[in-house]
């Protein structure tokens, strides 16, 4: 009995071993499974980083590839850079050649129009006002009052500005459709009308024939104010541009002296010769049409506007006196270009928008300070205001003379001052020079007034 159950405890103790190594053999095919799987991730996560390393290497490839292609543009820029600054110093050597001077020449009596007509009615103002009185007694039969005489003289010295104004209005739309040339060409039509009918206003006894040819004279100088800057610049080289713009204000003060002594009465200030002195205003006109049409119209204007390429290289030959003129018409290739990149923006735009306000307040605050500074007073009235001051009449108008001697003397002087101190300067001090004697003449008529209270 006793060796039965030793018999089976050897059975029960060769079972349990199986199991174990049942379980044993179970555990390892289990750890197997699963270092398979731990093996087969490993093999996943390793094409992973090839395929990343594959990825990795592709965009370092690119990277080079957009580093050469840098390095090739910055090369193509320098060389660009490099020709750029060529062509503008060849630009910058070109000088003022005898053909364009007188170009220049003929362009700029247009503004020497403006000047004569802006001043040649200060002078002659008794006489004017004399007529005046005769002609109203001679219809009316009475006598006309001071005060409406005044009235009637203001409005022959106001409506210039008047004309002037539609003339500087409509100047771009005549500047586009007849050109830089043709506009000032039918513009001395409107010249010689204007001196005609102020210059046989007293043959017509007629006042309001005066007011008519004031205003059409002044529609003349108001389209000039527009295309004799308009034309200068744009036959001008890049670099005599600045300095020719002052062209524009000399010619302007030159007018002004010359119909100032023009009036004195040892010459045309007398009842009968200020109306030759008025009919005077045709001979720029007259000059001009004869000395403009052999000038060449306005290269800019024959290959932007009109398309003319021939046309404005021929035009760029006489004005230069060379051949080599691909430097000009690259510029203006490349102000077209510009000029078409730009959007156009409506007058509403203009004013709304807020990086456009600063540019247009400087703009229009610069030409209020010219135009509100009083000078145009002094034009039109410094004889009156020199004999109400005490001067006699004579005296009064050789006064006037210096003020027209001293304006052609700093528009010379402004010259070679504007590239050396610059324009903003400049300006500063003319409106600082201007306020404080302003101050001074405003003290000078209130002592006077006091004085004779």
């Amino acid at each position: 009995m006793s060796m039965n159950l030793s018999a089976k405890l050897d059975e029960l103790q060769r079972g349990d071993r199986q199991l174990e190594t049942t379980v044993a053999l179970c555990e390892i095919r289990t750890q197997l499974q699963e270092l398979t799987k731990s093996v087969e991730s490993c093999q996943s996560e390793v094409s992973e980083v090839k395929r990343d390393m594959v990825a990795i290497k592709h965009e370092l490839d690119t990277v080079q590839q957009v580093k050469e292609e840098i390095e090739e543009l910055r090369e193509y820029v320098d060389r660009l850079e490099e020709h750029s600054h060529r062509r503008k110093l060849r630009l910058l050597e070109q000088g003022l050649t005898l053909f364009l001077s007188y170009a220049i020449l003929a362009a700029v009596l247009g503004m020497l129009q403006f000047g004569y007509n802006t001043g040649v009615i200060n002078a002659p103002e008794v006489n004017i006002e004399n007529f005046m009185k005769d002609v109203y007694k001679d219809r009316y039969g009475e006598d006309i009052s001071d005060d409406y005489v005044k009235r009637l003289y203001s409005v022959a010295v106001s409506i210039f500005a008047i004309g002037g104004m539609l003339g500087g209005f409509s100047g771009g739309i005549i500047a586009n459709r007849f050109g830089r040339k043709g506009g000032l060409l039918l513009n001395n039509v409107l010249g010689i009308v204007g001196g005609c009918l102020m210059g046989f206003t007293k043959m017509a006894h007629s006042y309001e024939m005066l007011f008519f040819g004031r205003f059409i004279i002044g529609v003349n100088c108001g389209l000039n104010t527009s295309l004799v800057p308009m034309y200068i610049s744009e036959i001008a080289p890049l670099n005599l541009r600045g300095g020719l713009g002052t062209v524009n204000q000399l010619a302007v003060t030159v007018g002004l002296l010359v119909s100032q002594v023009l009036g004195i009465e040892q010459i045309l200030g007398t009842d009968e010769g200020w109306p030759v002195l008025l009919l005077l205003a045709i001979c720029p006109a007259i000059l001009q049409l004869l000395l403009l049409p052999v000038c060449p119209e306005s290269p800019r204007y024959l290959l932007i506007t009109k398309q003319w390429e021939e046309e404005a290289r021929k035009a760029l030959r006489r004005l230069r006196a060379s051949n080599q003129v691909e430097e000009d018409i690259e510029e203006m290739r490349a102000e077209e270009r510009a000029q078409q990149a730009e959007s156009r923006i409506s007058m509403t735009e203009l004013i709304c928008s807020p990086t456009l306000r600063a540019p247009l307040i400087i703009g229009v605050v610069m030409q209020l300070s010219q135009q509100l500074s009083g000078i145009n007073a002094v034009f039109y009235y410094s004889t009156n205001l020199y004999t109400s001051s005490g001067l006699t009449e004579e005296s009064a108008k050789f006064a006037t003379i210096g003020i027209g001697s001293i304006m052609v003397v700093m528009t010379l002087v402004s010259i070679p001052l504007m590239d050396r101190t610059g324009r903003r300067t400049l300006h500063l001090y003319g409106l600082g020079g201007m306020f404080i004697f302003s101050i001074f003449i405003t003290i000078s008529f209130l002592i006077k007034v006091s004085l004779n209270f």
